[in-house]
C-alpha cells in the first residue's frame, strides 16, 4: 500500500504521471528505446520540451503576453544568481519571508547593492510582513510566494512600481492569480510540478537586456530562449515527468479545479490544529501555507506517541525542518483530501487517548 507522502520535496507525484513515466523509461513512444537514451535533439523529446514550455505558459494565463518559458538546471538556488546576473544593475529591493529569501539575497549581493524592503526575521519568520514601501528607482523587487519551512504564504502581492521577481519553487500552479503582475517567475520542479532535475523559469522578454555586465553564456537568459530551452543537453527525464504532470493538471480543469482542492486539504487540516488542544501552528493564522502546515505539539511529553501513531498510519516525512522542529504537512497537487483526512484522524485520535 503506497504511504500518506508528506515530504516538502521532492514532492508525490499523480499516480497516473508515474505510470506514463515509467513506461517511457523502458519504451518511449513505442520506438522501442528507452526516454533516458534517445537523443536531446531527436524530434520526439524537442516535441517534449515545446509541449512543456507551452503548457505552462497556457496554465498560467501567460498564452501571447510577451513571455518565454525554460526548462534549466541548477535548482532555484542558480536562479538567485540567474536573476541577479541578468536584471540587477545598480540596486534591487527583496522581501525576506524565510530561508531561501534569504539566501536569495545573499547570492545578490554579490553583484551589487540589495535592500531588504521588509523582513519577518525578528519572528523567525512566521508572518508575511505587510505595509511597505517598494522604491521605484529601483531594477526589480524580488519575493518568495510561499515558504516551505516556515509554512507562511503570500495571500497577495503588492503592485509593483518596478518589475517584480518571484521564486514559486513550491506553490507554481496551485492557486490563482494574475501571473501577468510578475516579470519573472521561476520555480523548481521538484516541490509541485514534477522531480528534482529541473527548473522552471518564465520571463517577460522585454525586462532583459538591460544591464552592462557581460554575463556568461549559460547563465544568459536570452541565449537559452534563442536555444528554445536547448542550449546544452536538458534534463530530459525530469522535463518529461513534468510535461506529464501539466497535462495532469490542464486535464483537471487547470488552476482553478486543484485550487478548490487545496483549499479544501488546507482547511481541513488547520482546523484541528486549531480545535485540537494538543497542537499549535506555527504561522500566523492570516499567512497560512495552503502547500506546508507547520506545527508542534503542546505537550512534548506525546512526541513517542503521537509519532508511532503515525508510522502505523502509514504517513511519512511528516518532521518538520530543524529550524523549527514540529511537524509539516506537505499538501501539493497531487496529495489526496484523503491522506490528510488521514493524519487529521491520527491527531483526533491522539487528543481521545490523552
Amino acid at each position: 500500500m503506497k504511504k500518506h507522502n508528506f515530504s516538502a520535496g521532492p514532492c508525490i507525484l499523480p499516480q497516473e504521471v508515474l505510470q506514463k513515466a515509467s513506461e517511457a523509461v523502458l519504451n518511449f513512444n513505442n520506438d522501442n528505446l528507452s526516454l533516458l537514451e534517445i537523443s536531446h535533439r531527436s524530434k520526439p523529446f524537442v516535441d517534449v520540451m515545446e509541449n512543456a514550455r507551452s503548457l505552462a505558459l497556457e496554465l498560467l494565463g501567460l498564452e501571447g503576453k510577451g513571455y518565454k518559458a525554460l526548462f534549466l538546471q541548477g535548482g532555484a538556488s542558480t536562479q538567485f544568481l540567474m536573476v541577479a546576473l541578468n536584471m540587477l544593475e545598480k540596486r534591487a529591493g527583496y522581501l525576506n519571508t524565510g530561508t531561501w529569501s534569504d539566501k536569495a539575497i545573499k547570492e545578490a549581493k554579490i553583484y551589487d547593492d540589495i535592500y531588504e524592503v521588509a523582513s519577518s526575521k525578528d519572528a523567525n519568520f512566521n508572518y508575511i510582513p505587510k505595509g511597505y514601501d517598494i522604491p521605484t528607482d529601483y531594477d526589480y523587487f524580488h519575493c518568495t510566494s510561499n515558504n516551505t519551512i516556515f509554512g507562511t504564504q503570500m495571500k497577495a502581492f503588492p503592485n509593483s512600481p518596478i518589475p517584480m521577481v518571484c521564486d514559486m519553487s513550491s506553490d507554481i500552479f496551485s492557486r490563482e492569480l494574475d501571473f501577468s503582475k510578475f516579470d519573472l517567475i521561476y520555480a523548481g520542479a521538484q516541490k509541485n510540478m514534477g522531480p528534482a532535475g529541473t527548473t522552471l523559469v518564465v520571463v517577460k522578454e522585454d525586462v532583459l537586456g538591460k544591464v552592462s555586465r557581460k554575463i556568461p553564456s549559460m547563465m544568459d537568459y536570452k541565449i537559452h530562449i534563442n536555444k528554445s530551452s536547448m542550449f546544452n543537453t536538458p534534463p530530459v527525464f525530469a522535463v518529461y515527468v513534468s510535461m506529464l504532470t501539466m497535462q495532469w493538471l490542464k486535464n483537471l480543469g487547470g488552476i482553478p479545479a486543484i485550487e478548490k482542492e487545496n483549499d479544501k486539504k488546507a482547511r481541513l487540516i488547520y482546523s484541528e490544529i486549531d480545535l485540537n488542544p494538543l497542537f499549535k501552528g506555527f504561522a500566523t493564522k492570516g499567512d497560512r501555507s495552503n502547500m506546508n502546515a507547520t506545527f508542534t505539539l503542546a505537550n512534548e511529553d506525546l512526541k513517542e506517541t503521537f509519532e508511532t501513531m503515525v508510522k502505523e498510519a502509514g504517513i511519512n516525512g511528516l518532521n518538520g525542518h530543524r529550524s523549527v522542529g514540529g511537524y509539516r504537512a506537505s499538501m501539493y497537487n497531487a496529495m489526496p483530501l484523503e491522506s490528510v483526512g488521514v493524519l487529521v484522524d491520527v491527531m483526533s485520535e491522539l487528543e481521545r487517548k490523552a
